[in-house]
Order: C-alpha cells, then sequence, then structure tokens
C-alpha cells in the first residue's frame, strides 16, 4: 500500500499557554482569568491545583525546544498569554512578555521546527472581564489590536496563525456551565459571546490581510454525531447536537449563517445576528484546524441545553477523561468538514489522550502502550481520510507535555513527555518514540 502523507506533511506537537508555561505574571504581565479562576477554590475542581510553575516552560524554553528537536518535530503549536503581551489587554505593550515569544520563535526556527501562533487560547486578560470580557462588543476591537501588536512584530517568521482555539469550549464551559474559566453560568450570556467570539475572530482576521503575507485560520473542536437509533426524535437530537457544538462557529465562519437549530436550543436567550456581524464573522481564512478526540452517541432526552446525552458504548475503550476512543470518527469529521466547507485546507491542531501512566522506570522509561494504541490508529485515519481526497496538511499531537488540564488540575496525563512536576524533569514516554519513528518515516510506519 502507497503511503498517503504527503512529503510535505507536517508533524508535530501543541500545547497551550497557561497549561505550561508557568510564571503567570513574571516580567510584568498581566492576570488572566485563569489565573483567577484556578486560584479560587469555589471554581477550580481540582483543588489547589494552579499555573503557577505548571511546566516551567517560560523559564526552560530553550531545553523544552532542544526536547522537541530531539523528537525530530516539524511543527509546535503554542499560544501566546494575551497578559503577558499587553497586561491591560489593550493599550501598552509588555516588551518582556512580547520577547518571550519572539525568542521562542526564534528558537524553534533556529531548530529548523516551524511555528504556528494561538493568539488566544482561553486565557483572556482579567482587566478585560473587569470590563465584561467577551460580552462585551468591544472585544472584537480588543482582539485584533492584540492580533496587530503580534503579526507586526513576528509575521514572516510565523507563518501560520491562528485567532481563537475552541470557541465552543469557551462558552459552553465558561459562560453555560461554568466549568471552565471565568466560571458563568448564564444561558443568556453564551450566545453573546459566541457571536462576540466569531466577530473578534473576524476582526483579526481582517487586522492580518492588512499586514500579514502568510496564513491564519480558525481552530474548532468537533465531534461527529450519530444517532443512538433510526428514530425521528433520536435524528433531531443528533441534529441539534450537530449544530450546537460542530456547526455553530464554522457556520458563520464560511458561510456567514447561523444554524437554524440555535434558536430552538436558546429559546428565548437567543437573538438573530445582523448582518453587519456576519459579515465580519465571514473572512476569508487560509485552513481550519480540527481537533478531534471522541464522538458522540446521541440519544433524545432532556438534558440542557440541546435535549440530548451521549449514549456509553459497551465493550470500547475510555480514556481517564471519560471519551470513548474511537479513531474512525477522526476520519468521518474529516471528510464532513471537506463536504460541508469547500474542501478547505484542514491540519489536526489536536489530537491525543488522557490514561494512566506509570511512574518512571529505574531505567527512565515510562510505558504507555494504550496511548501508542492510541495514536497509532488514529494517525492512521488521519491517513484514510487524506486517501479519501482531504486536503489534511498537518497534523499537531496533543500534548508535548503533560500538563495542567484546565479545572482538572495536573490529575490528567495527556503528554508524549512524561513532567515530574516536583523536579521537573522530563522523560520521554514511549509514545513519544513511537511518534519520532512515525515522523521520521513520514507515515510510512504505520503501514
Amino acid at each position: 500500500m502507497t503511503n498517503p502523507f504527503p512529503d510535505d506533511f507536517l508533524w508535530g506537537c501543541a500545547t497551550a499557554a497557561y497549561q505550561i508555561e508557568g510564571s503567570p505574571l513574571a516580567d510584568g504581565a498581566g492576570a488572566s482569568i485563569w489565573q483567577r479562576f484556578s486560584h479560587d477554590p469555589r471554581l477550580m475542581a481540582a483543588k489547589g491545583d494552579t499555573g503557577d510553575v505548571a511546566c516551567d516552560h517560560y523559564n526552560r524554553m530553550a531545553g523544552d525546544v532542544a526536547l522537541m528537536k530531539e523528537l525530530d518535530l516539524k511543527a509546535y503549536r503554542f499560544s501566546a498569554a494575551w497578559g503577558r503581551v499587553l497586561p491591560e489587554g489593550t493599550g501598552r505593550v509588555n516588551a518582556a512578555g512580547l520577547d518571550f515569544y519572539e525568542r521562542l520563535v526564534d528558537t524553534l526556527l533556529a531548530n529548523d521546527i516551524e511555528p504556528l501562533c494561538t493568539l488566544y487560547h482561553w486565557d483572556l486578560p482579567a482587566a478585560l472581564d473587569d470590563r465584561g470580557g467577551w460580552l462585551n462588543r468591544d472585544s472584537a476591537d480588543w482582539f485584533a489590536d492584540y492580533g496587530r501588536v503580534m503579526f507586526d512584530r513576528l509575521d514572516g517568521r510565523v507563518k501560520k496563525w491562528v485567532t481563537l482555539n475552541e470557541p465552543w469550549v469557551i462558552t459552553d464551559g465558561g459562560y453555560l456551565h461554568g466549568a471552565l474559566a471565568p466560571g458563568h453560568r448564564n444561558v443568556f450570556e453564551t450566545p453573546v459571546a459566541s457571536r462576540n467570539l466569531m466577530r473578534a475572530h473576524g476582526a483579526a482576521v481582517k487586522a492580518y490581510r492588512d499586514v500579514g503575507k502568510h496564513e491564519i485560520g480558525l481552530v474548532v473542536n468537533l465531534e461527529p454525531k450519530y444517532p443512538a437509533s433510526d428514530s425521528a426524535e433520536d435524528k433531531a437530537a443528533t441534529a441539534r447536537a450537530a449544530a450546537y457544538m460542530n456547526r455553530q462557529y464554522l457556520d458563520p465562519a464560511i458561510h456567514g449563517a447561523c444554524p437554524a437549530e440555535l434558536a430552538d436550543i436558546f429559546g428565548e436567550a437567543w437573538t438573530d445576528w445582523s448582518a453587519d456581524d456576519l459579515a465580519l464573522a465571514r473572512q476569508k481564512i487560509d485552513f481550519v484546524g480540527v481537533n478531534y478526540y471522541t464522538r458522540n452517541v446521541t440519544r433524545a432526552d432532556d438534558c440542557f441545553p440541546v435535549r440530548a446525552t451521549m449514549v456509553e458504548q459497551k465493550q470500547a475503550t475510555y480514556t481517564t477523561t471519560g471519551w470513548e476512543v474511537f479513531p474512525q470518527g477522526l476520519t468521518d469529521v474529516l471528510l464532513w468538514v471537506k463536504e460541508q466547507y469547500g474542501d478547505p485546507a484542514i491540519y489536526v491542531t489536536e489530537n491525543g489522550a488522557a490514561f494512566f501512566d506509570p511512574p518512571v522506570a529505574e531505567q527512565g522509561r515510562v510505558e504507555d502502550p494504550l496511548r501508542v494504541s492510541y495514536l497509532r490508529h488514529h494517525i492512521a485515519a488521519v491517513g484514510k481520510a487524506i486517501e479519501q481526497g482531504v486536503n489534511v496538511k498537518g497534523y499537531m499531537l496533543w500534548s508535548l507535555f503533560d500538563n495542567l488540564e484546565w479545572s482538572l488540575g495536573y490529575s490528567k496525563r495527556f503528554g508524549i513527555v512524561h513532567v515530574n512536576f516536583a523536579t521537573q524533569e522530563r522523560t520521554l514516554k514511549d509514545s513519544a518514540k513511537f511518534y519520532r519513528e512515525v515522523i521520521a518515516t513520514n507515515g510510512a510506519s504505520l503501514r
């Protein structure tokens, strides 16, 4: 069988600033909503776990890039902490914070690793949250101004930019259910935050077109929905669930429209978008980033907000985050994006799994066979999508390091590199060595 991965396929890993950097207030940085959330015992599910140290990447960046080089990574997707660059969210630029990201980019390039920079991975400056955060229509302008600072300094060295990471998680977790920062639980706020996030995305893309010369895109988390039965009720529930999670952000960004199901889902909390808002959200993007972890077999019930629930699959393997291991879903969702959104260029910008890892053995080995199996089958699923004509240009494994898994703290390990959080020692897991071989053979080792 021929190898489906093209010669220029981009193999990499992904991380997020607050999950790995540590030193969130160092060198003049401003606090973020996650700094507040993680220090509030009323909100943080994993009591006492914060991003104060995390993987100490802020101080260990050079060594961490050397580790990426050891793994033969061709790309590294990272996020910038908005408050490091603009401590108040707008206005004054913090030179030390911007310099850190410039050093990171230059170090990556010196090691032949392409940087992919995500402008926003959930860590809104606290000063902007005090002004309403994503509920304030001015947030679109704030975000575009922040983007301009980053573009002016780094475009050219950074040739692939991402505006937002997973806007669905931002609103569902942060504004509807309160499980994530800023910890709100208000159905009326949720569609407002969604609209402003997409307005901000569009404003940042417009700002990039003024000065940028390369590529910019949007990253969404997608979860294919399969009806639990052929009943009309389950099919309708599946359509609602798909509209809420999979189409709520891609439809405005690419089609300039909102799924009709959202009015039914949100009820009186829903207000139609204006033509101007839809036009702002719909900017030409150069790629779609797809984050995939699991699927959802959907059954109708009264569960808020989409009146649907996920059916547990018997005899399936589940990760420690309770997600079913289902590689076929990755092929299916990549095909769906191709069919629904005009065959865009796609990067798999996150894919990975948390499993229980054993302690580091005396010989410095961490055996994680479940993660190796997960990666083997999911990367092969990407190859199957390419064979069926999907324009997948790269794969960013989540995650390079064990890190702060948001409100779950340090209890869930996604990394292919084990981190001893007491000593900050890094140890390659078997999955890291497996992935290094995949990269070295451009995926041929999967055959």
